[in-house]
């Protein structure tokens, strides 16, 4: 299976990690998890607050995510609304349909049988695990090179204060 080869642009906004609000998510949704007919693209005004703008792109012949059309419009859409982080989802979520619109609230969708006994979200609390322990670890060890730093510091001080 080759690499999969998102817009240029937008995999290297993702690449830069969380700068702050207002933030996109971009999430992918097809009918199985090899190909992504739907993209949707949210905009995050500020921490804890609720999404402000929502639109979604969909395609019956290619993959969204390796699209260069597809691509150009989520771009302009998180340009339009300034966001200063992106952030991509790595694997395709669930069904591009929607539960109460296109098929029966509490059903399953009848176009995408591959996601009617999954759990979607499983692969994504392993990813979220494995970054909490990832952050966790970071946050460890930049407390403790600012603690150095600063006991640094003051040994710097008492040096200068016995030689002067």
């Amino acid at each position: 299976m080759r690499p999969l080869r998102l817009h240029p642009r937008l995999a290297k906004r993702s690449r830069r990690g969380f700068r702050g609000f207002p933030a996109a998510t971009v999430a992918y949704y097809g009918p199985d998890d090899a190909r992504a007919s739907k993209v949707v693209v949210t905009i995050v005004p500020a921490r804890q607050a609720e999404p402000t703008d929502q639109t979604s792109f969909t395609s019956d012949a290619s993959d969204v995510r390796e699209d260069p059309f597809v691509g150009e419009k989520v771009m302009a859409f998180v340009e339009r609304h300034e966001a200063l982080s992106v952030v991509v989802a790595e694997e395709i979520l669930g069904c591009p349909h929607e539960e109460g619109t296109d098929y029966p609230a509490g059903g399953t969708c009848p176009a995408c049988p591959f996601w009617a006994e999954r759990d979607r979200w499983a692969a994504t609390k392993d990813r979220l695990d494995a970054a909490r322990g990832e952050l966790l670890s970071r946050a460890v060890a930049e407390v403790t090179a600012e603690a150095e730093a600063v006991e640094g510091e003051k040994v710097e001080k008492r040096e200068k204060g016995e030689k002067e």
